[in-house]
């Protein structure tokens, strides 16, 4: 065999490969995993310019894979003032008066958490004191919703009622006037619009150290739920220019209501569109919005009568659309929260034919009903769940998300472990800039769910996942929902040398210890894009 560009030994390696769960060293060459073997082999892999790395005894696995972020739309996203940490209206206002105004005087912020609001509506005049008249645009944590004060309504031209293409709105009082609250991207969008955004510059610049920083918490790629602007391909072959990409990107394009068919033909045209470590590969839809928010798609109306209409004003219109990508070969992944959304999709995938089977996916299914759980494997639905999401909930049901669902839904929160258990591929992500990007994480919040999904819940035994499945979830499960498992998500000759070394063992740490666990090194496709300088 060639000498090894790079040798990674001294580490307790987790392959995922059945035909080999275990080894102690790894050679990479050209960016794919030439040899896997023992210490002993080392010598037999060594050449001149071989760099030898001696992991101390870390615990070496597949690359971990985030499979939802929104790494370049969540770089405009996640602007202005961070406001996760907000827990009441009185700690908002003080946010808001302390808050840096930018170009015009604007206040932004992102990550308000609904339940900051204490089950009030949400409404601009309970922060238009503290902006003392500035524009203001604030993101909430879901990415769905957004408050508007009313200088930012008024050079949105936004006054009143509008109807839009699919489900959004412009919440307005009973006598019509709009109260700030925009539910949903289109409305959000009007806002957005006018509200300052960074720059080209300023863009490229926090990618690239956001993914160099994903990467420290050992990432090696993601799986991207959109394409945000249409300049993202020159604004990441830029990247590529300049340097390499920390990240290995799969993105997928929005198909939004009232797509035509010269819509359809360039979504299929977007896939060939490739970079050294950038792809477009499928295409992202919505069937409903967020539970909070009142936009889940619900077989039964909320705790305020909302949640009974899809994203697709025409649900059916949504099932050609995909069909139409499908028979181009084109995977798509449906965000679908509520059990009806979940329903719909599963229904319109049953009705593609096998060919179908682990080309489509689901996101988030924050609730769903038992008679669905075993539809995943059946129909071959990958699904692709974000466990940070739960720390938003509270485990006496007391939050927005759980009152709205009321006490049985909300007993069926993020059932992880019963898709698992029913056979179904399941992929883990973060949703950034909806939660935090930190792998450690996502794993260990899998292991141990939050708020309404937590054990004691009612709902714990359904949604905790094991060690090893969690690590699944961000490897090897990763691979399948995106069709890769021929080339990633173990660690075996011929696959791509995407690798992560933790300092504890991602399986038989304990969910607290693998919060805090050192990433030793992180490996994309052959280059060490994280290394703690004791490596």
């Amino acid at each position: 065999m060639p000498a090894a560009d790079t040798v990674l030994t001294g580490a307790r390696v987790r392959t995922l490969d059945p035909a080999r769960p275990e080894a102690r060293a790894v050679a990479v060459r050209g960016g794919e995993i030439v040899a896997v073997g023992d210490e002993a082999d080392v010598r037999d892999w060594r050449g001149p310019g071989t760099e030898v790395v001696d992991l101390g005894g870390a615990t070496l696995t597949p690359g971990l894979t985030d499979a939802h972020s929104h790494p370049v739309w969540g770089i405009e996203m996640a602007v202005g003032t961070d406001l996760s940490a907000v827990g009441d209206l009185d700690q908002l206002r003080a946010a808001l008066r302390a808050a840096d105004r930018g170009p015009g005087g604007w206040v932004t912020g992102f990550g308000l958490d609904h339940n900051a609001f204490g089950g009030r509506p949400v409404d601009k005049s309970l922060i238009e004191e503290a902006l003392a008249g500035a524009p203001a645009f604030l993101r909430l944590y879901d990415g769905h919703s957004a408050l508007a004060s009313g200088a930012a309504l008024a050079a949105a031209g936004i006054t009143g009622r509008r109807t839009f293409a699919q489900r959004s709105e412009i919440v307005c009082d009973a006598d019509g006037r709009p109260t700030g609250h925009l539910i949903e991207h289109a409305a959000m969008d009007l806002v957005g619009s006018v509200a300052p955004k960074p720059s080209y510059a300023e863009r490229r610049g926090r990618l690239t150290r956001l993914l160099g920083d994903m990467a420290a918490t050992g990432l090696t790629g993601a799986h991207v739920m959109d394409l945000g602007d249409g300049d993202v391909p020159a604004l990441l072959s830029t990247v590529e220019y300049e340097g390499d990409l920390p990240l290995r990107l799969k993105l997928a394009p929005w198909c939004m209501p009232g797509a035509t068919s010269e819509d359809l033909d360039e979504l299929i045209g977007l896939q060939r569109l490739t970079g050294r470590h950038w792809q477009v590969d499928g295409v992202k839809f919505f069937m409903d919005g967020t539970v909070e928010g009142g936009t889940a798609w619900l077989e039964h109306a909320d705790c305020h009568g909302q949640g009974t209409d899809a994203f697709w004003p025409d649900p059916h219109a949504y099932a050609a659309a995909v069909r139409v990508l499908d028979v181009a070969g084109v995977r798509t992944a449906t965000h679908a929260i509520g059990d009806a959304a979940v329903r719909h999709v599963l229904d319109t995938v049953a009705g593609l034919g096998p060919q179908a089977r682990m080309r489509h996916r689901i996101e988030h299914i924050e609730t769903v009903p038992d008679d669905q759980l075993e539809r995943f494997a059946q129909l071959g639905v990958a699904a692709s769940m974000q466990p940070p999401h739960t720390a938003y909930t509270r485990a006496d049901h007391s939050d927005e998300w759980s009152k709205r669902l009321g006490g049985e839904r909300a007993g069926h929160a993020w059932r992880c472990r019963d898709l698992r258990d029913a056979g179904a591929v399941l992929a883990l992500g973060s949703d950034w800039p909806i939660a935090h990007y930190d792998a450690r994480q996502v794993l260990s919040i899998a292991r141990s769910p939050r708020g309404a999904a937590s054990a004691g819940t009612g709902a714990g035994p359904g949604a905790a996942l094991t060690g090893l499945m969690a690590l699944e979830g961000m490897t090897s499960h990763a691979a399948l929902a995106a069709g890769e498992e021929r080339v990633a998500g173990r660690i075996a000759a011929g696959f791509r040398a995407d690798l992560t070394a933790f300092g504890a063992d991602p399986v038989d740490a304990t969910p607290e210890e693998l919060a805090g666990a050192p990433v030793r090194l992180t490996m994309s496709g052959g280059r060490i894009t994280h290394r703690e300088a004791a490596v």
